[in-house]
């Protein structure tokens, strides 16, 4: 069901010997580069078209009436609305102590350098309606928004058939409890391009953030520059580092929680114990046909980028764990928090027996929008900052400026621009004094 790689004694391209879901955004440019030019140049008309196309439903407008959204928290089951709730009170404590604060630096008397956070002023967020509903998603999208100060938030996930053409119900109550009402049933690149060109009701955006498919990635990709974007987020990943006190129930079914997703997820076991892995290997066919979605479980588990991965030592398994950088790494170690402290790698650690993945999804506090693919090495998940710009404030009096005034006459020279220097010297009725040498 799941396959067995062993890196016993290998410590070269640990990253290239790891199992990795295949998924070229590259060669789906192509594909998605006519949708949005499409979008880009009929707007309304072409969403309509593209949405009858790939999604099979034939919309009047593009925009869910606020009726619409109203409803759906009216009929929405009291105990998935109490769940949301408790989701969005603990994202916002989580989130709110994020927010940065405006910093002044006096570098001379009379000179001083400031940092004012200012967020972002329109930004479309994406939430998938594939495989699965994700309401959890707007709850992780719009909470840090919120928190950061964004003023204008438009939301839009794909139209369902079964619910007459507007996204999953369940969304709709999610944005109505987040005080969301610019909703709109539009999902796939198109729905990036909408954002990044403005379509009907929906004005352009700066900034565009969530997961999705490919084509969403692709998408992103595509318009980054036009729009700012979170991530390219790819096929959803947990890898478990565990040693020989982990309990292979508990393992076996962390690696299906993930699998569950979709067929491209990827579920990876790093251990240094045959006797976990052998129990790991031996429980999953058993939970996984007791599970809802065993077909797409079972593809996921069986593919190439899941496995278990056997290592000599838990040193040698951190090792593993920060090369492939996944968007999701439980420790279930003897002594978890002190192995989780070493791990550089991850888009968010789960410390030990009691912190599944699965509590990060929902109702952690956490966010859930991470990166994917290795990105983990180099970028961070959601957050508060996703939608912060750090402007610099530079206040200068002229007696600040007269002091520092050679110093940038002479760099301006060395770098052959000498209107940069002049730019300084019409400041004054005087010839600026060459930089004197700094106190030893």
């Amino acid at each position: 069901m799941i396959s067995r790689i062993d890196l016993r004694g290998s410590t070269e391209d640990l990253r290239g010997k790891l199992p990795r879901a295949e998924f070229d955004v590259e060669a789906a440019l192509d594909k998605v580069r006519p949708i949005c030019e499409d979008v880009r140049h009929r707007g309304v008309a072409a969403l309509i078209e593209i949405t009858e196309r790939f999604d099979g439903v034939r919309l009047d407008d593009i925009r869910v009436p606020r009726a619409a959204i109203d409803d759906a928290l009216a009929q929405l089951d009291p105990k998935v609305r109490a769940a949301l709730e408790e989701s969005i009170r603990r994202a916002r404590l989580v989130h709110r102590a994020q927010r940065r604060t405006d910093h002044t630096t006096q570098v001379v008397p009379g000179g001083t350098v400031s940092e004012r956070w200012v967020p972002v002023d329109r930004v479309g967020l994406y939430v998938p309606g594939g495989l699965a509903v994700y309401p959890s998603s707007v709850v992780m999208n719009v909470v840090p928004a919120q928190e950061a100060g964004v003023t204008s938030l438009a939301l839009s996930s794909p139209p369902q058939k079964e619910f007459g053409g507007l996204p999953h119900p369940t969304i709709l109550a999610a944005c109505a409890l987040l005080g969301v009402d610019e909703v709109y049933a539009v999902g796939g690149a198109q729905a990036v391009a909408m954002f990044a060109y403005g379509a009907g009701s929906c004005h352009p955006v700066n900034l565009v953030t969530g997961p999705g498919n490919i084509w969403v990635a692709a998408a992103k990709r595509l318009l980054k520059g036009v729009i700012g974007i979170d991530a390219e987020a790819g096929p959803t990943e947990i890898a478990i580092l565990a040693d020989a006190t982990a309990d292979p129930v508990h393992v076996a079914a962390d690696l299906i929680s993930q699998a569950e997703h979709d067929p491209m997820a990827a579920s990876v076991l790093v251990t240094d114990s045959v006797e976990l892995a052998d129990a790991v290997a031996a429980e999953l066919p058993g939970q996984v046909a007791a599970t809802k979605h065993s077909e797409r479980i079972t593809e996921s588990l069986g593919g190439r980028q899941s496995g278990i991965v056997l290592v000599d030592s838990l040193e040698q398994g951190l090792e593993v764990v920060n090369a492939y950088a996944a968007e999701h790494l439980e420790i279930q170690t003897a002594d978890a928090a002190a192995v989780a402290a070493r791990v550089r790698n991850a888009g968010a650690v789960f410390v030990g027996a009691y912190a599944p993945v699965s509590l990060g999804d929902y109702a952690a506090g956490s966010n859930h929008v991470l990166p994917t693919g290795g990105c983990a090495c180099h970028s961070s998940g959601l957050s508060v900052q996703s939608f912060l710009r750090g402007i610099h404030v530079v206040e200068y009096s002229r007696e600040a400026l007269a002091e520092v005034a050679g110093h940038v006459v002479t760099l301006a020279d060395a770098e052959d621009l000498p209107g940069h220097g002049a730019a300084v010297r019409a400041r004054f009725d005087w010839t600026v004094p060459e930089a004197s040498e700094p106190d030893a």
